[in-house]
């Protein structure tokens, strides 16, 4: 497991967790079956073992990473942040803190909060908008939390208009019949994106807001960058869309993504892979449950396929979000979130706790630019 980041530790440990669960289960039931064999336990109780000694060691991993990242902190902080002479990231760090701390006071942003989040007044218009390193921090670092954000393509930029296709030859016979070619003329050769409006707010104790720098920011972000991913996977993966972010959906019918239909999921999403055009590079999206009932079915008592990794079980590269409902296979770089640059910041108080709110607000739009390059899978009815 060496090289991973947390993400990846973190994704593997609840992997193993998952599989180590209902490879008990499985093993209770045959204890309890009079009819199993000596050899059918015996296997079960090897992919037990197996899957308790990769929990094991992905926990010891993960609590070194732990460790190590706050030994860091607790070293960087104790530097004496807010010297000039300090790296430009524990500059931001502190700027940061105090733009926090003079927003939930109600005092003016000054201008060495500004420098030291190196803001460009000629572009964010000075204290009214979030300043724009710490907007990228925010909106563009990737997030823990949505999978789709290491897959789908991110931008932050305002009025973005880009082309339907990602590619074009000097001869585009090639598309001149299908899906693609049906979908461009419909829907024409470029992409528009909106301006949907929201908000997102962090509550800050009195604690925390007077805390170190480090935990004061790190703190603020994780509740922003958590309530960005829960509005992203919302809108692209409801199935009751809101009127006027119908097209943000995957599975809104308006959107017209193809749906492949089979007699099992596996066969679903293998049918929905051999569909899409080999332009297309397919990846499957899916929760993880249904991952694992595949994997029980396939695997009937056979360990390593419980240890393999879904590419080699499914033959391309799959990533797991509890919202995927049905399994969605395509090329996600054309599916596309853009933020508009103009992030306003302000504070509120949630008058049944007591608790101060840090709130932004913010215009994003998820275009799905090429409907042909997805395929939603999912099993026939009886």
């Amino acid at each position: 497991m060496a090289g991973n980041n947390r993400w990846q530790l973190v994704s593997m440990r609840d992997g193993f967790a998952d599989s180590l669960a209902e490879a008990k289960d499985k093993l209770t039931a045959l204890l309890g079956d009079t009819k199993s064999t000596a050899e059918q336990r015996a296997a079960q109780q090897t992919i037990v073992a197996d899957l308790t000694d990769r929990l094991e060691r992905a926990n010891t991993e993960i609590d070194a990473f732990d460790k190590a990242a706050e030994a860091a902190d607790k070293a960087r902080h104790e530097q004496g942040i807010g010297k000039t002479e300090l790296p430009e990231n524990l500059r931001i760090t502190q700027g940061y803190a105090a733009l926090i701390r003079a927003t939930m006071n109600k005092r003016p942003i000054g201008a060495d909060i500004k420098d030291a989040l190196l803001d460009d007044t000629s572009t964010t218009g000075g204290a009214s908008f979030l300043p724009k390193t710490v907007s990228t921090q925010i909106i563009v670092e990737p997030l823990v939390k949505n999978p789709l954000r290491d897959h789908s393509t991110y931008t932050a930029i305002m009025n973005l208009e880009v082309p339907r296709l990602e590619f074009s030859l000097d001869d585009d016979d090639f598309i001149a019949d299908g899906a693609t070619a049906k979908e461009m003329k419909t829907k024409g050769s470029t992409v528009s994106f909106g301006r949907n409006k929201f908000k997102v707010f962090s509550e800050i104790s009195e604690t925390i807001l007077n805390g170190s720098d480090v935990d004061l920011t790190s703190y603020v972000n994780r509740g922003l960058t958590s309530g960005l991913a829960a509005k992203e996977k919302k809108v692209a993966f409801t199935e009751t869309p809101k009127t006027g972010e119908e097209h943000m959906s995957f599975y809104a019918e308006s959107v017209k993504i193809k749906t492949i239909k089979s007699n099992t999921l596996f066969n679903a999403i293998r049918q929905a892979i051999a569909d899409l055009d080999d332009d297309f590079e397919p990846e499957v999206c899916m929760r993880k449950s249904d991952y694992l009932e595949v994997v029980d079915t396939l695997a009937n008592g056979n360990a390593t396929l419980y240890a393999a990794p879904p590419e080699s079980i499914l033959g391309v590269p799959v990533f797991f979000c509890n919202q995927a409902v049905k399994p969605i296979v395509g090329d996600f770089r054309y599916s596309h979130f853009n933020y508009g640059p103009d992030i306003t910041y302000d504070r509120d108080k949630d008058v049944k706790t007591g608790m101060n709110v840090f709130v932004i607000t913010a215009y994003f739009d998820h275009q799905i630019k090429l409907a042909s390059a997805f395929r939603i899978a999912e099993v026939a009815s009886v």
